[in-house]
């Protein structure tokens, strides 16, 4: 399949969730909700926010990684957000 046909597959970024799992406190989380509400904002995806300290699942999975960004459900990144590397998963 050639990658434009798989470009066209993808889903455009405003029907794309980016999801930042972090908790209260965490200075990283807030760097990283910034970029991403920057980046979700200009590119019109929906963002939402998980809070490991409430769900035990998450905690599980994620505690020593956080704060950890998801597209679509899917780990993206951890710890730091990088702006580019954000934009360019979302529209790609």
């Amino acid at each position: 399949m050639s990658p434009l046909l798989r470009r066209n597959d993808r889903p455009a970024p405003a029907d794309r969730t980016v999801t930042l799992v972090g908790k209260p406190g965490c200075h990283l989380c807030d760097e990283a909700r910034e970029v991403i509400r920057r980046v979700t904002g200009e590119l019109g995806a929906a963002f939402e926010e998980k809070d490991i300290t409430q769900d035990t699942e998450l905690h599980r999975l994620y505690w020593e990684q956080i704060p950890v960004t998801l597209i679509d459900g899917r780990q993206h990144d951890f710890w730091r957000v990088d702006e580019q590397r954000l934009r360019s998963a979302l529209v790609r």
